[in-house]
């Protein structure tokens, strides 16, 4: 038992040292790289720890040559704009002046669901509130609200249409059928098979993006009585 209080304890203060020297940054804004030097470098820690069999020489071996590896690929980073572009990748401009960029998504195997949920999560709630939206190399959303809308949405807009298809669970607060939804797209000059992105609040506050052009805000005939 003594032992491993011992052994525990050597770990502990070689990982505090390790993770020291590795910098400051948060789980959040760790890049690929260093999130996976984490792990590796965790699970390694424990089996030292529990197994008398294993010199502790061996786990603390392999965490020294993962602090390493980390340092090199840490200095690669600095040496210019490709090696940071291998190692970490680049940032994605997912929102633009146009409107959602599907193309840098699918670069991120990323839905609008996805780009939805990342924006609550920053208090933002409809798409048009941002002029820009940029999902850094370290999965960060970095947001630039739009200084055009001067109205906030009074109530969360649903996504009704995506990349093409109708939402059909999102219909029965509007209490609408996909015809009449497909009607209102031909009505502003699309087909639901070229419409990426439709979103409507409850006030009828309607982002409408089409293929290949800038998102328009409309306003959706709400069916009387209809809010949220």
């Amino acid at each position: 038992m003594i032992i491993t209080v011992i052994r525990t304890f050597i770990v502990f203060i070689i990982l505090a040292i390790v993770m020291r020297l590795m910098g400051k940054r948060q789980i959040g804004e760790m890049q690929p790289f260093e999130f996976i030097v984490t792990l590796i470098i965790a699970d390694l820690a424990c089996i030292p720890m529990t197994d008398l069999s294993i010199p502790l020489i061996y786990g603390v071996t392999a965490v020294l040559t993962l602090f390493l590896l980390h340092q090199i690929l840490s200095l690669l980073e600095q040496t210019g704009n490709s090696a940071k572009k291998i190692i970490s990748g680049t940032p994605s401009v997912v929102i633009d002046k146009n409107g959602v960029n599907f193309n840098e998504l699918q670069k991120n195997n990323m839905g609008v669901e996805d780009l939805i949920e990342s924006m609550r999560a920053q208090g933002y709630f409809s798409l048009d509130d941002l002029d820009y939206a940029i999902f850094e190399s370290n999965g960060k959303l970095s947001a630039f609200e739009s200084g055009g809308q001067t109205e906030k949405p009074a109530s969360l807009p649903l996504l009704i249409v995506n990349k093409g298809k109708i939402i059909a669970k999102n219909l029965i607060p509007l209490k609408e059928s996909s015809e009449r939804i497909e009607s209102f797209i031909k009505s502003v000059g699309g087909t639901l098979k070229s419409t990426e992105i439709l979103t409507v609040d409850g006030n009828g506050r309607t982002y409408y993006k089409k293929r290949r052009e800038k998102f328009r805000i409309l306003n959706y005939p709400m069916a009387s009585g209809v809010s949220w």
